[in-house]
């Protein structure tokens, strides 16, 4: 028989933090990036988790919003959604693969499918990523059976988006593993 103080103890260290760690998870469930940060000037293949549906509905369509100086965005199809990708002029023309590009994505748009509030799933694009580090934000449209959830919110000086209630998706744009500050060749 076990010893109810080990037992008490177990509890203690190991299912008390575990139960407040899926509580809190749920309760800050945004839609984020898996991968956090990335290298400037990469090529990102960004994968955003859906983690529930609208107030207990189902998921019917994600739309993101490509944010300036991000290029290529390229959307991952997915088996049951369609794609709807849209261009739109560039403020500034840029170099791509020896063409001048006048516009590029803006937006990508999954739809068409239904993923239930009590599942996840990821949506997926690949894209290149500015030279230059700092903070990327990706305001995302979730549209569900029943409502939708704009998670378009960007955090002004001095907040971060955990003090957002519906933060875009954010991705920390770094300089290059083994890249000084202010050295170039």
């Amino acid at each position: 028989m076990h010893d109810p103080l080990s037992l008490r103890r177990l509890a203690r260290q190991w299912l008390l933090p575990a139960a407040l760690m899926t509580v809190s998870a749920a309760a800050s469930a945004h839609i984020v990036f898996e991968q956090k940060q990335a290298p400037a000037g990469s090529y990102y293949k960004g994968t955003l988790m859906v983690g529930h549906g609208c107030n207990g509905s189902a998921t019917r369509a994600i739309t993101v919003t490509i944010p300036d100086g991000v290029q290529g965005a390229h959307p991952q199809p997915k088996a049951g959604w369609q794609l709807e990708v849209k261009r739109a002029a560039l403020a500034k023309p840029v170099q791509s693969h020896g063409k001048l590009m006048t516009d590029d994505v803006r937006t990508l748009r999954w739809f068409g499918g239904t993923l239930a509030d009590a599942h996840f799933d990821e949506f997926v694009m690949l894209m290149k990523l500015p030279e230059q580090g700092g903070k990327l934000y990706f305001p995302v449209v979730q549209e569900c059976e029943n409502g939708t959830t704009e998670w378009t919110q960007v955090p002004a000086d001095g907040q971060t988006t955990r003090d957002l209630k519906s933060p875009a998706a954010e991705l920390e744009v770094v300089a290059p593993a083994g890249h000084m500050q202010g050295h170039s060749h």
